[in-house]
């Protein structure tokens, strides 16, 4: 069975109603908004997730990435991996307008990152929903971003720190 191909899928932020809004049509209130120089740091409550309590995304524009992890509900539960996804991200002074490239790494922390999603990236090109100058951003964001998580024995903290990002990863 193949891929399913999806619309190009893009967030709106907007960093004064700490509102994120979903291509889906669907939007969020947030619980954490803030401006870092390094980029976004978003929260929000996950209410219609099972195991997770909320997601912590961080938007890295330079880097040309979104950074997203799970808190688990349960103080017991194994956290899972943060995934970094390829984005293009267009910014004014209130709206961080981002556009999913449909690629990514996941990393689980103490193993090995993996690249994630290439089933769906695949058929996004294939059915022209992501064209050739994104796909290539996608494939050259996503590798430069292993070989240098992978540099940092696969430790997204020690990767941070190395591109000046001395916050903690995940957010307490």
């Amino acid at each position: 069975m193949g891929a399913v191909i999806t619309p190009q899928l893009v967030d709106v932020v907007d960093t004064v109603s700490a509102v994120r809004s979903y291509s889906s049509g669907g939007a969020r209130r947030l619980s954490t908004c803030r401006v870092e120089h390094w980029g976004l740091r978003l929260e929000c409550p996950t209410p219609e997730d099972p195991f997770s309590d909320s997601e912590v995304t961080w938007l890295m524009p330079e880097l040309g990435l979104r950074l997203t992890h799970h808190k688990p509900r349960s103080r017991h539960a194994r956290s899972g991996p943060s995934v970094l996804s390829a984005v293009r991200v267009q910014r004014d002074s209130r709206h961080w307008r981002t556009t999913d490239l449909l690629l990514g790494l996941a990393v689980p922390g103490g193993t090995t990152a993996r690249i994630v999603r290439s089933e769906e990236f695949a058929a996004a090109v294939a059915g022209r929903v992501l064209n050739a100058d994104d796909a290539d951003q996608a494939l050259r964001i996503v590798h430069r971003t292993l070989e240098e998580v992978s540099l940092h024995r696969h430790d997204l903290g020690a990767w941070l720190t190395h591109r000046g990002i001395f916050d903690t990863w995940p957010s307490p």
